[in-house]
């Protein structure tokens, strides 16, 4: 076709990551990489605080009020703040059978779809999560054991990590639908 738009052309135009979304997708990816090593450090003060609380209450005879809940705040933390970075790296737990099974094609739709369903699930939960977070926020609210952090604590971290998560299946969505898909996937 001379003087006229090829059809090639248009097709790759079709194709191409709109630049908005390769921005929100390095952003993820170093948000990502700072929180992977945050989450890191926190597990391993889970347990070392899980680890002193076994110490001090068999060896030492000490009460411990506190080291069960911070153990499980900086867990529910990790696990919430790290699966856009899990995510990311497609590395939840799958049925891989079935994707051996599958034409390239066929597998590329199927993920897309899953991809999808999630993207909706999660955005579902972390508005819940953000609701929890803005009602323990407002009312105060404390956990009910002798230390009585606020609650706001887990539910914000919950809330951002699910955010985090919503925004990296938005990242693979767009991706999978543009036929341009990011290079970890």
């Amino acid at each position: 076709m001379s003087g006229g738009v090829s059809l090639d052309a248009v097709a790759e135009a079709a194709l191409t990551v709109p630049p908005a979304l390769t921005v929100l997708d390095r952003w993820l990816q170093r948000v990502s990489t700072v929180l992977r090593v945050v989450c890191m450090l926190a597990m391993i003060a889970a347990a070392a605080i899980l680890s002193y609380s076994v110490f001090a209450r068999h060896v030492l005879k000490l009460a411990s009020d506190w080291q069960d809940e911070a153990s499980v705040f900086l867990l529910v933390g990790a696990t919430f703040v790290s699966s856009a970075y899990v995510q990311r790296q497609r590395g939840h737990i799958g049925i891989e059978a079935l994707t051996t099974l599958l034409p390239a094609r066929v597998n590329h739709v199927r993920r897309v779809l899953v991809d999808i369903a999630s993207l909706l699930f999660c955005t579902f939960f972390a508005w819940k999560s953000w609701t929890l977070f803005h009602e323990a926020w407002v009312d105060g609210q404390i956990s009910d054991s002798t230390w009585g952090p606020p609650l706001s604590i887990p539910y914000g971290l919950m809330a951002g990590g699910m955010t985090l998560l919503c925004l990296q299946l938005l990242v693979q969505v767009m991706s999978g639908i543009t036929g341009r898909e990011t290079p970890h996937d």
